[in-house]
């Protein structure tokens, strides 16, 4: 049985040069546009498709094509301005699960992507209808069609048969193939950023005649920037504004601009976008905040129906330093320093921060973007503007929300291997929650999710504006760490000892130095200098001395950075600004990540600039050691392996989706699963769980226990009826029982405590001891499925020690997250004991997260307790509670 899918819709999906079009499902009433698509083809386009040039054979496929669509038989049309440009069909051959392909495109839209798009389409719909592979046949001289067929990324296999080639096209959606689409989709959407952020012209909608007006702070920013393409005002009065001539509407603008920014009443936003669309603007920025529902819906559909990328509503504005653009189209006070940070946020008053700080620093921006309410270009968009710009090496994000979280985590692994990724993790608490928007579903809390997204993607997550800025500062300036191993070199004891108590609540290692390295230190020191690690030179210490022990310190291979904590002493013999000096020149003879800090100093961080580097100093200790510390986590990120998926034999899910299906036709609401129902999900997915029998009547629980009691062991009577979450405060489990009038007894006191509502009771074998985990399943809105995993047992939620990562898991995934509660060491050994069967409990790991993919239904799965042991995993009890629920495909192109 197939998946249930969310039915086709009209979407919109850019094309390889940057175009809009929509792709929905074909119509019985397209009759008369489908005829005309065909009807439009030249004979050429014609005889390739249909292998004959006689139109008839068009106007009998339109009739055809416009049938009633069925499961196995979908047609999908893209349109552009209101025409139709492409069409793909697919059709169920009987008794296989083949299907027929069949797909055209206009003309003028060939060498655009369109048949690739349609078939993208077609193939996601056609795998939620049980379809493995697109049959389809070909003249061999239509070289173009082959390509396609050769470039998505799918396998292909090719029969030739005189003229035809018969064509199949499997369908899996592997990794090749998500890696091919993820190529194509940054082609395309690159190309459309073009008029965003290198417009060859900008037009003002709404620049005010007085100051303090919005859309003339934006037209005096570029003015001010030096803006190097042409600039258009609009207003229906003022013949000029800040001596740039205006026209009355934007129908008068006598070219039609690249990029419009729109600063105009909220309930005027909708009408100006068409008229922008009908002029040919190809791009909008909305800073006008205030567009309700009906409004914004309005601007969007302008925007998809002339194809115009759209920045904000609701927003500060844009900009891009680079020479030969100089764009500033921000309402924002300083003109934006140049450089090559990357800056994306949702709110304008942490991008105005953001922007000072990087001006501060020296390390400028090459873009900014305000992205406000979102309603088009995400972080998403601009991560692979970054990628492709050639400037960028730094991204600072600061997103309130996700929208295709899954896709923005895929594109984030990708990015974060060639440029640092920094975010500030917004809306941690409930009240941020709140401000932002407002079993294992509790347990997932958002920020749990977020981090799960952040870390299996490699992004710097910090927890303040301050800390994403000192952050950004080490990583522009400074190479990583090799390693984790840090040495604390400080002229005042104290400042010493807090910078190392920071290093090792952040994770980072101050080792003890070797005897003779502590030696060669200490012979370049003033008397009473101390050389464990930290390293105190005492106030006494000069500029050579310092210099010949941060360069001993360097290159004995003990240390992978150097934290220097200098303060001025009136005991010294060289001034601050001397030991600054002698840091400075080591770090630039050496290459060695250095950061220092200067207690006295009034900015959180700033650079010491040397010759060709710069050395961040920091205010308080603790901020150049989380510096440092995040430094390190990229390193360990970057020398992960990039993980694959796990390759899962004995594998069921077409019985899965059957068995769902069947349990949601009897609970249209969904609801917690009977135990018969649980059980088969696990079998079907290849997770083994304790023997179990069901029981009804007193003789049948005793005789299942007879049966399942290991030799010298008990059993376990466990009550249940739906609904029924959470045994153990209801006393409904009844453990150790070790003959049958124990058995006997159990059973009577639970049927007749939970008479009226006991269904019947579950009989296990007494699970043997070991350490007691918790693993699970949670869908998310956003996020898609999450698998959770830590410390089991009763007190599971009194201890919340759990850690989470979004499904699909790869190996490297499922390795991180069995070492990321705080427990952990438990299943490794701790303090002598025998490690755990970690092998089992990864695998268990790997096929929650395919049950997880494969079925959104199961909202929820809970496994608790685990009882891992050297020799294997025993699962004791499982919930999981379904609700209906259509599988999305994350990774299809579609615009928000």
């Amino acid at each position: 049985m197939a998946q249930a899918v969310t039915a086709p819709r009209e979407v919109h999906v850019l094309l390889a040069d940057g175009a809009t079009v929509s792709v929905r499902p074909v119509r019985a009433d397209d009759l008369a546009e489908v005829a005309a698509f065909y009807g439009g083809m030249s004979p050429e386009n014609l005889r390739l498709r249909f292998f004959t040039a006689n139109r008839h054979s068009a106007e009998q496929y339109a009739q055809r094509v416009c049938r009633p669509a069925s499961p196995g038989r979908r047609a999908l049309l893209a349109e552009a301005g209101g025409e139709a440009v492409g069409l793909v069909e697919y059709e169920r051959l009987p008794g296989t699960d083949h299907a027929d392909l069949a797909l055209a495109v206009a003309d003028r839209w060939h060498h655009k992507g369109m048949g690739t798009v349609l078939l993208e389409h077609a193939a996601s719909l056609a795998r939620s209808d049980g379809i493995a592979a697109f049959a389809a046949d070909a003249l061999s001289e239509n070289r173009d069609v082959l390509k396609v067929f050769a470039d998505l990324g799918l396998s292909v296999s090719k029969r030739f048969e005189g003229p035809e080639v018969h064509c199949t096209v499997r369908l899996e959606a592997d990794e090749r193939y998500l890696s091919a689409v993820e190529a194509r989709g940054r082609t395309a959407d690159v190309a459309s950023l073009q008029p965003l952020f290198r417009p060859r012209s900008v037009m003002v909608v709404g620049p005010g005649r007085k100051p303090g007006s919005v859309g003339r702070a934006i037209l005096r920013n570029l003015l001010r920037g030096g803006f190097e393409g042409r600039l258009y005002a609009v207003h229906p009065v003022a013949p000029a504004v800040l001596d740039v001539t205006t026209y009355r509407s934007v129908a008068d603008v006598p070219r039609a601009p690249d990029l419009a920014v729109l600063a105009v009443p909220a309930p005027a936003v909708p009408s100006v976008a068409e008229e922008c669309g009908e002029r040919g603007v190809r791009a909008l920025v909305v800073v006008s905040a205030g567009l309700d529902g009906e409004h914004g819906q309005a601007l969007v559909t302008a925007c998809r129906r002339y194809g115009m990328r759209l920045v904000g509503p609701n927003c500060l504005g844009l900009a891009n330093t680079e020479d030969g653009v100089r764009l500033d189209a921000t309402f924002a006070t300083d003109v934006p320093s140049p450089g090559t940070a990357g800056v994306a946020v949702q709110s304008g008053g942490v991008g105005i921060a953001l922007l000072t700080g990087l001006s501060r620093l020296g390390v400028g921006v090459s873009t900014f973007v305000s992205l406000g309410d979102k309603y088009d270009v995400s972080g998403n968009d601009m991560l692979q503007w970054w990628e492709s710009d050639g400037r960028s090496d730094l991204a600072l994000l600061h997103l309130e929300s996700f929208g295709n979280a899954r896709a923005f985590s895929r594109t984030a692994r990708r990015v974060t291997r060639r440029i640092p990724v920094l975010t500030v993790d917004a809306g941690r608490t409930a009240v941020g929650r709140r401000a932002a928007a407002s079993h294992t579903a509790a347990a997932a809390t958002p920020t749990m999710t977020r981090q799960a997204l952040f870390r299996q993607a490699g992004i710097t997550s910090t927890r303040s504006i301050a800390e994403l800025l000192e952050t950004a500062a080490f990583l522009h300036a400074q190479p990583l760490p090799a390693g984790r191993r840090v040495a604390v070199v400080s002229n005042a004891g104290g400042t010493g000892v807090l910078a190392a108590d920071a290093a090792i609540e952040a994770g980072l290692g101050v080792p003890a130095l070797s005897s003779a390295l502590t030696v060669r230190l200490l012979a370049g020191l003033p008397d009473g200098a101390a050389a464990t690690n930290p390293v105190d030179t005492t106030a006494a210490v000069s500029e050579d001395r310092l210099r010949d022990c941060l360069a001993e310190l360097i290159g004995s291979g003990e240390v992978d950075a150097l934290i220097v904590s200098l303060v001025p002493t009136a005991v010294a013999t060289a001034t601050g600004d001397d030991l600054v000096r002698s840091v400075v020149r080591t770090a630039e003879r050496h290459g060695c990540p250095v950061a220092v800090v200067l207690p006295g100093q009034t900015e959180s961080v700033r650079y010491l600039a040397g010759q060709g580097v710069a050395i961040p100093s920091y205010a308080d200790p603790r901020s150049a050691v989380q510096a440092l510390a995040h430094a390190a986590d990229r390193t360990d990120w970057l020398a992960r392996p990039e993980g694959t998926a796990a390759d899962l034999e004995g594998l069921d899910a077409e019985s899965a989706s059957e068995t769902v299906a069947h349990y949601l036709a009897d609970h249209p609401d969904g609801g917690w699963a009977d135990p018969a129902t649980c059980a088969h999900l696990l079998t079907c997915y290849g997770i083994p769980q304790v023997a179990w029998a069901w029981s009804t009547s007193e003789p049948q629980a005793v005789r299942a226990a007879n049966r399942l009691r290991r030799r010298g062991g008990g059993a376990v009577l466990k009550a249940y009826w739906p609904g029924l979450v959470h045994k153990s405060e209801e006393h409904a489990v009844r453990l150790d029982l070790t003959d049958d009038a124990q058995v006997a007894a159990a059973y009577q006191d639970l049927a007749e405590r939970f008479r009226g509502k006991l269904t019947g009771v579950l009989v296990q074998p007494m699970a043997r001891g070991g350490v007691e985990l918790f693993a699970g399943v949670v869908q998310d809105a956003v996020f898609g499925p999450l698998v959770m995993f830590g410390l089991g047992g009763t007190a599971t939620e009194l201890f919340a020690d759990h850690a989470a990562r979004l499904a699909p898991l790869t190996d490297q995934d499922v390795h991180d997250l069995l070492r990321a509660p705080h427990s952990a060491p438990l299943l490794f050994g701790h303090r002598g004991s025998e490690p755990v069967d970690t092998d089992a409990l990864s695998r268990l790991l790997a096929r929650l997260s395919r049950l997880a993919c494969d079925l959104p239904q199961l909202v929820e799965a809970d496994l608790n307790p685990v009882i891992a042991r050297p020799d294997g995993i025993d699962i004791v009890d499982v919930r999981m509670r379904l609700a209906p629920s259509r599988l999305y495909d994350p990774y299809l192109r579609r615009l928000r």
